[in-house]
């Protein structure tokens, strides 16, 4: 049975790049560009129009799985959203940052950036982060901070932390780079993501492998707890804001209540186009809910698919992507 009609969200998420610099082994994007495939970049007249479709948005994140500082409109996109009273936030791997992008950064009316930074060592890093180096990124963190202290309306900064096996360790060395970078605090969220569906094509396998090896469990849990309460005294020391997942699932949620609002307080749509329920779907190829774009933003927005896509979720018989998904189950 459909669900009622849903008001249009006030939180918008697009993809203004559908490609990445870089080769991040826990990343799908990789598998996105084929031979022959059409350019993985948001036209800034497809951007306005999907932007027009919701009017009474009040916050905009600008990046899907690629690498948003790759569009070359991207700082015209934030400009035009912001013109408007949106709060635009974006997340970048920050390894395209030149010092004429870091002042536009600054300056361009975005409200927060998250940096995506997941090891203090550079070898570490470099094991996760395919093709970047950590030296060029922290100084282009630099960069970047240098550029908000002349700013008039500066952006937040963050640092983001992807949390697994291998980098558990690093967290205090993280809690104590952010610290000495300046930034305005440490996000840590865990790999997240799952690939178990059957109907993935074979070319998955190599990053299902790593998930599957390097995602936190229940076996962890005690080291992990240990970690986590040496990086909150660390990061109480140094005055660090510091934001870590839950170790444990969260109570179960009341009769009638979906585990995950997503579909309701939010709207993802890809460089295409493409609707997909939320950010953790990652590729449309998993999850697509029709093309905003073709159709417009209210017709996928209460159309069919929408629609029994939420009654799922409301039912606890949820699309076959949620059921391990790290938000539906309370672990984020």
């Amino acid at each position: 049975m459909l669900q009622p009609r849903a008001a249009l969200p006030a939180f918008l998420q697009i993809e203004p790049v559908g490609r990445c610099n870089l080769r991040c082994r826990m990343c799908p994007v990789q598998f996105r560009e084929h031979p022959g495939s059409s350019p993985a970049l948001l036209d800034f007249e497809a951007f306005r129009t999907v932007l027009d479709g919701f009017p009474g948005l009040t916050e905009l994140h600008l990046q899907g799985l690629g690498e948003p500082l790759m569009h070359p409109r991207f700082f015209d996109m934030v400009r035009h959203a912001a013109a408007r009273g949106i709060a635009v936030s974006t997340n970048t791997n920050l390894t395209l940052l030149t010092p004429a992008r870091a002042e536009q950064a600054a300056d361009c009316g975005l409200a927060e950036i998250s940096v995506s930074l997941d090891a203090a060592s550079s070898p570490l890093y470099e094991s996760i982060r395919l093709g970047a180096r950590l030296p060029r990124v922290l100084r282009n963190l630099h960069r970047l901070m240098t550029a908000r202290a002349r700013a008039q309306s500066p952006p937040r900064v963050r640092i983001v932390m992807v949390l697994m096996r291998r980098n558990l360790h690093e967290l205090s060395r993280m809690v104590e780079l952010a610290a000495g970078s300046g930034v305005d605090g440490l996000f840590v969220q865990r790999l997240c993501h799952d690939f178990s569906e059957s109907s993935l094509p074979p070319a998955y396998a190599s990053m299902r492998e790593f998930v599957s090896a390097e995602a936190l469990g229940e076996a962890d849990r005690e080291e992990t707890e240990a970690v986590f309460e040496a990086a909150r005294a660390r990061a109480e020391a140094l005055g660090v804001v510091l934001r870590l997942p839950r170790i444990a699932p969260r109570p179960p949620h009341a009769p009638g209540s979906p585990r995950c609002d997503w579909p309701w307080r939010g709207a993802y749509v890809s460089c295409r186009g493409e609707a997909m329920p939320c950010c953790m779907v990652a590729t449309p190829d998993r999850a697509c809910l029709g093309d905003m774009l073709r159709d417009g933003v209210e017709a996928v927005w209460n159309g069919p698919a929408y629609r029994d896509f939420r009654a799922g979720l409301l039912d606890d018989a949820p699309a076959e992507i949620c059921r391990t998904c790290s938000l539906y189950q309370g672990t984020f």
